[in-house]
């Protein structure tokens, strides 16, 4: 009598004991890192990498050509060949002066604050995974909003103390809406949610306080509050490039720290030995700096912030965060709709607030419409 060979069922899972006796089943160890997995992700790098240089050498020409624009153009006409010589000291009088003193520090403003928005709006949307979680959607330039709005109507201030108060309303504001969103940790969902509530509070502050205020200091309130880099000169400007000096490579590698590790979920940043929620907490923190030093010097200018990352991302072909490629654009955004507002049909031109709410908007439609055909929409 022959007797049919049985096969050895499968392994069943390793199980240990817990406190209460109960079995419980081990997690699996990850699978590891093939070097089929390691040469795919060289050879997506390898494709990215090349275009990722042509946008940011394409973006800083743009840059350029539209400072010397800015520079050469206006009521005194420079020639776009006697803008170096100016700068360099070497043109004549008039020119230098229209150029080092009148038109160089409102370019430097626009620069400088554009990048900072960009860079902002980039950290916050990569953070938060939420293409809505930027500065000026989630309550952070209506909290620095808030605090110029009480400088000037409130306590009749003005000059630099203005600027100081706009930095201490943002920063009150990203400390009140993390703790409002903290519930054993932030959710990004929620820190959107609890934002755009913050700032439909804070927008009725606004609104409230510039109407009991005097026309006088109403009309210089609504000035600041459109955003406009007509009254730019280097009394403003230094403090802002001052502060983006550190800001600036403090915030690229603050997200270069946390970013890359909180895109595979808070347990496995954990697991790779990451504070979650004090990288978290720094990196909110530089990015909230960033969006106030700009709005303290320019006024919330809107969608600056808001399409300067998903921009970056069209444009470089990458899902992740592209800070720098982001800080372009925002500069670029930034100089371009000001260097338009200056010589639109108008007396005087128009604030650049105006500017880019008028092509911000368009954009969002067609950026949203392009997602949405391929698929990405939501």
């Amino acid at each position: 009598m022959t007797h049919a060979r049985t096969t050895d069922p499968a392994p069943a899972p390793a199980r240990e004991r817990t406190g209460t006796g109960t079995p419980a089943f081990r997690r699996p160890a990850p699978a590891p890192v093939t070097p089929e997995t390691l040469r795919a992700l060289r050879g997506v790098r390898r494709r990215t990498l090349p275009r990722l240089l042509v946008v940011t050498a394409a973006l800083t020409a743009l840059l350029l050509t539209l400072s010397c624009l800015a520079l050469s153009t206006g009521d005194f006409t420079v020639p776009l060949g006697q803008v170096s010589r100016a700068l360099a000291g070497r043109g004549d009088a008039a020119s230098e002066f229209v150029v080092q003193h009148v038109r160089l520090p409102r370019v430097a403003t626009a620069l400088a604050a554009g990048a900072a928005f960009g860079m902002s709006g980039a950290v916050f949307q990569s953070l938060v995974r939420n293409p809505l979680a930027s500065p000026d959607v989630i309550g952070i330039t209506s909290g620095a909003s808030t605090g110029a709005v009480l400088a000037i109507v409130v306590l009749h201030l003005g000059g630099p103390s203005v600027p100081l108060a706009a930095v201490v309303g943002a920063v009150l504001t990203a400390v009140l809406m993390y703790a409002l969103a903290w519930r054993r940790g932030v959710s990004g969902y929620r820190l959107v949610l609890v934002g755009i509530g913050v700032s439909a509070v804070l927008g009725s502050v606004v609104s409230y306080l510039t109407t009991r205020a005097e026309v006088h200091t109403a009309q210089e309130a609504m000035l600041w509050l459109t955003g406009s880099l007509g009254g730019a000169d280097w009394d403003k400007a230094r403090p802002l490039l001052l502060c983006l000096i550190p800001l600036l490579p403090l915030t690229v590698a603050l997200a270069a720290r946390v970013l890359p590790a909180l895109s595979l979920g808070d347990d496995a940043a954990a697991g790779l030995g990451l504070r979650v929620e004090a990288g978290r907490l720094w990196l909110v923190l530089a990015a909230v700096c960033l969006a106030a030093v700009a709005t303290a010097a320019t006024g919330p200018v809107a969608f600056v912030a808001f399409l300067a990352g998903p921009l970056a991302q069209r444009l470089t072909g990458r899902g992740g965060p592209v800070l720098g490629t982001a800080a372009l654009c925002g500069a670029g955004l930034l100089l371009g709709c000001d260097l338009l507002a200056q010589h639109l049909p108008g007396v005087g031109g128009y604030p650049v607030g105006v500017v880019t709410g008028a092509v911000g908007a368009p954009c969002l439609l067609w950026l949203l419409a392009r997602a949405g055909r391929a698929g990405q929409g939501g």
